[in-house]
């Protein structure tokens, strides 16, 4: 009792239970989530920053030769803009994956009724709404990143307050879940725009390990924090000592130390994959669920460990398709007709839900915990998905990349540093578990606004936090 009364953090315990033995929600109901989420992100950007206070993301900003950014409109305008954007983008994330996830069909309707009112405006002329023009499939990317690292950046702190459903949280073993998606989104997000899918690959030991460090240091950081002060940590998801930060090394590691052309990281993703599915059916999936620990590093480790083949085969095949839509010679022709990348992202898309559920039927249900074939087919569809969605941007009226968009993505690690940082010291000064729901929803529309303030304030004034 007494180390419970100097302890930090005295709900550890109950906190860990309380996002333990989950099983999920439903494929339909991630699918109509994602919908809800994007879709009301494309109703921000129809009704037009400049339309509003005379700001926009891309006239608001000039670069220099040097990359220093320029200021060219006043401080109130911005702050304006911004603050619409918060209003209309994270406000409703918030509110969708909270209070408002109870009614999930009827959002979804409203929010699919809004968009093909919206595109029937833009048929018909753009009768009270000023169009921008097409916006690149290079800038559609940048936005989905930003945007799958707002929803993760939510859900960090929401998941410990009884207002996020237990649906939406990390599930134990098997099955689908809001927040399974999380570090496989960000995997795969990085991916596309990484120095293997440029054909840009580090080689030498040296460039790998510099390149690596920051991650590494990261990951013990975060132990010794976790450690000191006694925060809660859900063993089940990587192990005792493992986290995010060592898995992203890891795969980045191997990536680099097993160095091929990104035309052939496709068939080398599928190829790990499915080595790995093999081992997981003859009885490692087994040893990974188990809950029997030894003594050493592998063991007490084994789900982060053993899961990184997973997320490295999901990366090699996000940089075949970086690679095909972005770098390549295929890219060129995305860049010249949004037509071609728009159809062939939703074919895509179409296809890895196909092969998500087959593979759930099956071969292996779903786990985020193991990393599995079903898993990364499951990612890859949802942010697809995801992307796929927000090409639907150049068919209404007024569409521009929204200024939150733009200052998130200048500061995209740093802004999910700050989120971490954000959540550690609610949970350390809030007993999330007893407050009202009323005072979480609160604590989490304060948790967006100073991470929206604080990223924006550094995309104002031009800072740009590089980790290596």
């Amino acid at each position: 009792m007494a180390s419970n009364t100097k302890s930090f953090n005295p709900n550890k315990h109950l906190k860990e239970q309380f996002v333990s033995n989950l099983n999920g929600s439903s494929k339909l109901e991630l699918f109509l989530v994602m919908v809800i989420l994007i879709g009301s992100v494309l109703i921000r950007r129809a009704i037009g920053s400049r339309n509003i206070f005379g700001f926009s993301a891309s006239e608001g900003f000039s670069k220099k030769n040097d990359g220093e950014i320029v200021r060219n409109k006043s401080l109130w305008a911005y702050i304006s803009t911004m603050t619409v954007d918060y209003l209309f983008i994270l406000v409703p994330f918030v509110s969708f994956l909270t209070v408002l996830s109870g009614w999930i069909y009827l959002n979804a309707t409203l929010v699919i009724f809004f968009l093909l009112v919206l595109f029937s405006v833009r048929r018909i002329g753009s009768l009270f709404l000023q169009e921008d023009g097409v916006i690149s499939f290079r800038r559609h990317v940048t936005s989905y990143r930003v945007l799958m690292m707002l929803a993760t950046c939510v859900c960090i702190l929401a998941v410990d307050f009884k207002i996020f459903p237990r649906r939406y949280a990390k599930t134990e073993t098997y099955g689908f879940s809001l927040m399974d998606l999380g570090v496989g989104s960000f995997v795969l997000a990085n991916s596309l725009v990484s120095r293997q899918a440029r054909d840009n690959s580090i080689t030498t030991l040296r460039n790998v390990a510099y390149s690596c460090s920051p991650l590494i240091l990261l990951g013990f950081a975060r132990l010794i924090f976790t450690s000191g002060v006694d925060y809660q940590v859900h063993v089940g998801e990587y192990g005792v000592h493992w986290n995010f930060f060592f898995t992203l090394a890891g795969v980045a590691i191997l990536t680099s130390i097993i160095n091929v052309p990104s035309r052939y990281c496709g068939l080398l993703g599928f190829s790990v994959l499915a080595g790995y599915q093999f081992c997981l059916s003859r009885g490692l999936n087994k040893f990974l669920l188990s809950d029997e620990r030894g003594t050493d590093v592998i063991t007490q480790n084994k789900e982060g460990i053993f899961s990184m083949f997973g997320y490295w085969g999901l990366y090699l095949i996000g940089v075949q398709l970086g690679n095909y839509f972005l770098f390549g010679k295929h890219s060129t022709v995305a860049s010249r007709s949004s037509n071609w990348a728009r159809i062939r992202v939703w074919i895509l898309c179409l296809l890895f839900w196909s092969l998500t559920l087959f593979l759930d039927q099956y071969v292996e249900r779903v786990s985020r915990r193991m990393c599995n074939l079903a898993y990364v087919a499951l990612v890859l569809a949802i942010n697809l998905q995801v992307l796929a969605m927000l090409t639907l941007s150049d068919l209404i009226p007024g569409s521009r990349i929204s200024l939150l968009e733009e200052a998130f993505n200048q500061n995209l690690l740093a802004s999910f540093l700050l989120a971490n940082v954000l959540t550690g010291l609610v949970n350390l000064s809030v007993n999330t578990l007893f407050v009202s729901s009323t005072t979480a929803l609160a604590i989490l529309l304060a948790y967006a606004f100073i991470l929206c303030a604080s990223v924006g304030c550094a995309y104002f004034y031009g800072l740009k936090l590089k980790f290596w």
